[in-house]
Formats: structure tokens, C-alpha cells, sequence
């Protein structure tokens, strides 16, 4: 970090100092920026001003620290309550997409079916849901059955089928499957009973509907009707195969969502079950980094999932709050302390109340003496004393430290065996402590869910119910293990990959990778690329681009040896890591390009290979040697997939370059070339137009906010616009 950025940075946290003692008490969200003013966490908050306060006091986790460097300034919106908070978060997470908050980008979207909000209702299936007044019922494993079920409601209740209403009377009338409303008046009443009945059939009666389809076809038979009891027998064998092919697993019928979720190295996985009439139909895992408190962060989840969703279950059951939820975090003590040191990462001082004290007494607030060994006796401070001081360090002073340990206990307290009471005491009440916290706070999402979502939600604490959340929670937690499992897989495979190339080659082991590429379209704009690979993975701080100097039209050659001295030249003198391997876009040009500059003018004897493309641009075989030959490699190996790799990702880069500049000298090559208009007032001119299209359409009055004349306004347009006059010819 720069001069200019640890003033900046300074200057920042005093603003935040002084924004920190002007917070609320009351609840409400916040919104952290960064040096560009771009919000990168929201969160809510029962007291802002604790919670707040918390991310610049105590110590945290590696990743919530990464969050806290970035912060330059907040925001912070207050609420009436905890519930417009929480609604509150949600919708600013929604508009803003702050980096480090949990966001629900998953693509995946379930089959619903809905019944239009029309004045003549349509059955159908959707993976999108509108706040449209339609009556939503789902959501369903998967799109076949959604359809099939959605195939038996149409023989049962005829609805209305087509989109746009035909002239004249389709197939689906004459198959008895619609009444025609296009062509027949049918009544509201009608369309209406046929609605009630189709809520009721998709909300878990269609037990009861089987037994009505029964009874009909019964009193069909009695009349000698046999098409129509034959055509009632098919509807109930139709509801049998579509409605009892899913495993039952409770024994009521009520719509519920079952949420789990674990966390593990930064990343929370969240497991979702979805079960409707009392049958498991679908089980869907997210898995995401998260920075914040991981609680409020799987909350945050949960909000994001049901906002704007009016397909809402009868029941929501969550996991309740982890035990260490709202304790201090610990942190390793020094050789020489006998307890370990509590930091507090909440805004909170924290209180110590003796056990003889009475329930009328004043908490007292322990104030930690010097760590010297001879320091103070720890003093017993009223806790109102310090209501507005930041989070108290606690640190028991025991004999390790010099000091008495009488000086923390009561008067009374002067034997070992008392002082082992009172430690185990303090224990037990922070224990309780802590679970009635939890507890309060579980009630609390609860309300706030409830009168939001207007459904039950519960937090299972024994039985089948609380079995069902473990079993999600166990769900997540093997998913979590299978992506890390997969990642060390594949690091692995990525070793083995980069040892066995190294054998292939004759080069012994192969740690660093240097792969070049080159870029321009019939030689304007020449750039090039670098890309390293160290143990088979990119490693992207080492990645360079080149403008090419030397070289004059698309000679790709020319523009190898170039960037390969200039490179190298650059390794040699800073002393930077050579690469145990270089890899070049091309065949045999390009690798004795390479090697002649390598060893006849650097001295350098690095190994050089090079990558062959076949006519569709995907990576064909790899060449080495000089003159170069080709090395046999099967298509479907770790160490041919491991080159391709590197060839695509070199590729990419030395593209991306090349659009860059070629943009960049698009404008430098019309602006630039005008008189009087230098860097800054390119800049200025772009800024304030937004492009050069806008810039040859302004008049020459636009101008004038940029402290431009009238005289060179009409020269930049006259310019742009192609009407300067050409010199004539002689």
C-alpha cells in the first residue's frame, strides 16, 4: 500500500470513527462501501450501533476480515422492527448484489402448476412465478410431472386451453376437455366451482375426489352407463398412477419446506427439502462462500428464497442457531496466561455478576488489569460506567500473571476450592446463557417470518420433525465434503498430470509453466501474452501482456522472438523464477523462434514445446525439439487435458488484451489526432458523452460545460465528421 492510499485509508476510518459514535439504538440495515463508494455487504441488526460497531472491534475469521479491509464507509437505514429489517435486507440485497453477501444465483427452477387469474382461467405449467393474483401449486420434481398431473386435471375440469381465444370451437371441445368459451357463455359460477375444485385436488384432496369419482361411477354402472363409468374408472386409475408413484413420507398431508445448512472452510452449503402433501418430491443443495456470521447469512439465504414467491408452503422448518451463536470468539492464550483470552465480537460490553450478588444488585463489568506481573489487582467497575466504551477484552489474571486471584472473586472467596465454584458457576450461567439467547433469537425470526410469509415456521427440537432437519443438514454437510473431496481430486490429478508430462519430456520434474501466445488482426495492434501455471494451477498474479515494439505487420515469428527476449531479459535482470517449461502457440516457427533466442542470446537453456491447433482451433499435439517433433500424447490423458488448459487460458488472456487495445486506439487514433485536445481532455470528452458517436452528434453549444471554444468545438466535429479539407494535390 502506497502513500497516498494509508492516508486514504486514514482518513476513511476517521469518518467511520466519527460516524460510529453518532449510531442508533434502534434496528434497522446497514450498507458497507468501499473506496469506489460500491456497496459490498448489507446486513440488519436488532441495535445497529452494537452490531455495527462489532466489525471494527474483536478479531475475526480470515474471510470476514477481508470484508472489514475493504469498508471505507456505511450507510445505515433504521427500521420500526426486526421484520422490516429483515424484508428490508432482502430487497437491498436483491437491487445492489453486494459482493460479499449470500445471493441466490442458482438457475435452478422448479415446475409449478398455475391456474390463471383470468376471467376465464387456463391450467399451466411454469418455472416462473409473478405476483399476478394466479394460484400457484408446486413445486414438482421435475417437468413430466407437472405435465402429467397437470394431463389428469384437464380430463377432470375442462378449463379453458388455447392462450388467445380462437373464432371457432377447437379439438379439445370435442374431446371434452374445454366448454368452449370462445364459441358457449360459460358462466363465472361454472369456472369458478371448477377452480375450487382443481385448489382442493392440488392441496391433497384428491383422496376425497377419488371417492366422489367412485361413487359416479357406481351409479353409472347401476344406469347401464357403461362409456361413462368406463371413462370415470380411467380417472381414478389416472389420479392412482400419478398421485401415489411418490414415496409418503409422513403421515399428514402438509406442505413443508425443510432447511439445513453447514459451513466449512469460508464455504455454507444450504440443503432444501421440499415435500407437498406429505411426500419428499425434490431435494436441491446450494453451495456459496460466505463472509459474514454464518446464522445471518443462512437467514439471509432463506429470505432471498421466498421473496417475491407467492407458491409459499404451510410450514418452514429451520435448524435452530449453532450453540456458539452469540458467545465470544476464542482465541489461543499465551504460554504464560492459564486461561485463554475471551475477545467479545459484539458491541456489547461484556458483565461478570457475581453469584452472591442479588437479583436487585448492578451488574459489575470487568475491567482486565495490565498483563505486567506486577500489576493491579483487576478492579470491579460498575458496568453503566462504560456503557459506550468498545468491546472489553477479558483476561483472567491468575497467579500466572502475579496477581491474586481473591482480587476477581468475591470477599468471601479465598481458597482454591471456592474460586473452582465460582469459575464453574460463571460456566454453567453462561451456558444458560447462551441457550436463552439462542432461544430469544430463534423466537424472533420466527415472529418475523410469520408475519411476513404468513406461514408456520418451527425449529424442531425432538422427533420425526427434528430427524427431518438433521437429515437435511447431514444432506449439506456431504456436499460440502464432496466438493472439497472433488477439488483435492482434482489437484491431484493436476500433479500427477504436470510429474508424468515432465517424464514424457525428458525434462525432469516440471513445477512452473510459462505459456505465450500472440495476438492481431493482419498486424494491427500486435499484442501478446503470458500466462503461468505453477503445480498444473494458473497463477494469475504472474500473468503479463506486451504491446509489441519491434515488429511491423502480422509476422508471428518476429513477434515471438521479441516477447521471449524481452521476457527473459527482464528474468535475468531482477533475478525473477525461471520456468522449468515454456510453452508456445504454435508449431515448429514459433519453437525455433524461441530456443534461437533462448541460447544464442540470452544463454538460457529452458526446455521449449509448442502446441499445434487442428482446423477448428481446438489444441491438435504438442511439438518439442529443433527442429521440432512431435511428441506422442493420447487425446484423452491428464497431461494432454492439463496443455489444453493452459493453450485455452493463454488464448484468452492474449485475446482480451488485444480487444483492449484495439478499442483504446480506436479512439486515440480519431480524438487524439485533433489539435488541442490532449489526454485529459480525451478523457473529459468521454466522460461526459459516453462515446464518439455521441461526441459527433453534440452541437457546438455542448461543449461549453467542458471549458471548450467555440473554434475548437467546430474543429473536433469537423474531425469526427470527415468535413476537414484535404491539401491539394500537385
Amino acid at each position: 500500500m502506497d502513500m497516498e492510499d494509508r492516508e486514504a485509508r486514514e482518513r476513511s476510518m476517521e469518518v467511520i470513527r466519527n460516524k460510529l459514535a453518532l449510531l442508533p439504538d434502534k434496528p434497522g440495515c446497514y450498507l458497507m462501501k468501499n473506496r469506489e463508494g460500491t456497496i459490498i455487504y448489507v446486513g440488519k441488526a436488532k441495535i445497529l450501533k452494537n452490531r455495527v460497531r462489532s466489525y471494527f472491534t474483536g478479531s475475526h475469521s480470515a474471510k470476514t476480515q477481508r470484508l472489514v479491509s475493504e469498508i471505507r464507509d456505511f450507510e445505515y437505514i433504521i427500521t420500526s422492527s426486526n421484520m422490516e429489517a429483515l424484508i428490508l435486507e432482502c430487497n437491498l440485497i436483491k437491487q445492489h448484489h453486494p459482493r460479499y453477501n449470500v445471493l441466490l444465483k442458482d438457475d435452478k427452477t422448479f415446475p409449478y402448476i398455475k391456474i390463471t387469474n383470468e376471467k376465464q382461467p387456463r391450467l399451466e405449467v411454469t418455472r416462473r412465478i409473478y405476483k399476478d393474483k394466479a394460484k400457484y401449486f408446486g413445486p414438482y420434481p421435475n417437468a413430466f410431472a407437472a405435465q402429467q398431473t397437470k394431463k389428469l386435471l384437464d380430463r377432470l375440469y375442462p378449463l379453458r386451453k388455447c392462450k388467445t381465444m380462437p373464432d371457432k370451437v377447437c379439438l379439445y371441445y370435442h374431446i371434452g376437455q374445454c366448454l368452449a368459451p370462445c364459441e358457449y357463455e360459460v358462466s363465472a359460477e361454472t369456472n369458478e366451482r371448477m377452480v375450487q375444485e382443481i385448489t382442493r385436488f392440488l392441496n391433497g384432496g384428491h383422496g376425497e375426489i377419488k371417492q366422489e369419482l367412485t361413487a359416479k361411477m357406481q351409479a353409472a354402472a347401476e344406469e347401464l352407463n357403461f362409456e361413462r363409468a368406463k371413462e370415470l374408472r380411467d380417472h381414478i386409475m389416472n389420479i392412482d398412477a400419478v398421485m401415489e408413484k411418490q414415496k409418503i413420507t409422513t403421515n399428514d398431508a402438509v406442505d413443508r419446506d425443510v432447511f439445513g445448512y453447514a459451513v466449512d472452510k469460508g464455504w455454507m452449503a444450504v440443503h432444501i427439502q421440499y415435500m407437498r402433501q406429505g411426500k419428499l418430491i425434490e431435494r436441491h443443495v446450494s453451495l456459496f462462500p460466505y463472509y459474514g456470521d454464518e446464522y445471518n447469512d443462512f437467514m439471509s439465504y432463506v429470505t432471498q428464497v421466498y421473496s417475491d414467491n407467492p407458491a409459499l408452503p404451510k410450514e418452514i422448518f429451520l435448524p435452530g442457531m449453532p450453540d456458539t451463536a452469540g458467545t465470544p470468539d476464542i482465541v489461543q492464550a499465551e504460554p504464560n496466561v492459564a486461561s485463554p483470552t475471551f475477545i467479545s465480537t459484539e458491541a456489547e460490553p461484556t458483565a461478570v455478576v457475581p453469584a452472591s450478588a442479588s437479583g436487585d444488585a448492578e451488574p459489575t463489568a470487568v475491567v482486565p488489569a495490565s498483563a505486567s506481573g506486577d500489576a493491579e489487582p483487576t478492579a470491579m467497575v460498575p458496568s453503566s460506567a462504560s456503557a459506550d466504551t468498545e468491546p472489553t477484552t477479558v483476561v483472567p489474571t491468575f497467579a500466572s500473571m502475579g496477581t491474586d486471584p481473591s482480587a476477581v472473586a468475591p470477599a468471601s472467596a479465598s481458597t482454591d476450592a471456592e474460586t473452582a465454584n465460582l469459575a464453574a458457576g460463571a460456566a454453567a450461567s453462561s451456558t444458560s446463557a447462551s441457550a436463552s439467547s439462542n432461544e430469544a433469537e430463534e423466537k424472533e425470526v420466527r415472529d418475523a417470518l410469520e408475519s411476513w410469509l404468513k406461514v408456520k415456521v418451527h425449529f424442531p427440537q425432538r422427533g420425526l420433525k427434528k430427524q427431518m432437519v438433521d437429515m437435511a443438514r447431514d444432506n449439506a454437510r456431504m456436499a460440502l465434503e464432496e466438493k472439497f473431496r472433488l477439488l483435492e481430486r482434482d489437484e491431484n490429478r493436476s500433479v500427477k498430470a504436470v510429474e508424468n508430462l515432465g517424464g514424457m519430456l525428458g525434462t525432469g520434474i516440471i513445477r512452473r509453466i510459462e505459456a505465450f501466445d500472440n495476438s492481431n488482426i493482419q498486424g494491427t495492434n500486435p499484442v501478446s501474452a503470458m500466462v503461468v501455471f505453477v503445480n498444473g494451477k494458473p497463477d494469475r498474479k504472474e500473468y503479463r501482456k506486451y504491446k509489441v515494439k519491434t515488429v511491423q505487420g502480422p509476422d508471428d515469428y518476429e513477434t515471438m522472438r521479441e516477447v521471449i527476449r524481452r521476457r527473459y531479459e527482464r528474468v535475468l535482470k531482477e533475478n525473477l523464477t525461471m520456468p522449468d517449461l515454456i510453452v508456445v502457440d504454435g508449431g515448429k516457427g514459433q519453437i525455433s523462434a524461441a530456443i534461437d533466442v533462448l541460447e544464442n542470446e540470452l544463454g538460457l537453456f529452458i526446455p521449449v514445446c509448442g502446441l499445434v491447433k487442428d482446423a477448428k482451433h481446438k489444441t491438435a499435439q504438442l511439438m518439442m525439439g529443433d527442429p521440432a517433433e512431435v511428441v506422442p500424447l493420447a487425446r484423452d490423458s491428464q497431461e494432454f487435458y492439463l496443455l489444453q488448459r493452459i493453450q485455452d487460458e493463454v488464448h484468452r488472456f492474449a485475446i482480451t488484451f488485444h480487444r483492449e487495445t484495439r478499442a483504446k486506439s480506436m479512439v486515440v487514433s480519431q480524438l487524439d489526432s485533433i489539435p488541442g485536445i490532449g489526454e485529459k481532455r480525451r478523457k473529459a470528452l468521454l466522460k461526459h458523452f459516453g462515446s464518439v458517436r455521441k461526441i459527433k452528434e453534440a452541437q457546438v453549444e455542448d461543449f461549453k460545460p467542458l471549458g471548450i471554444g467555440e473554434k475548437l468545438a467546430r474543429d473536433i466535429l469537423q474531425a469526427l465528421q470527415g468535413e476537414t479539407a484535404t491539401a491539394p494535390q500537385e
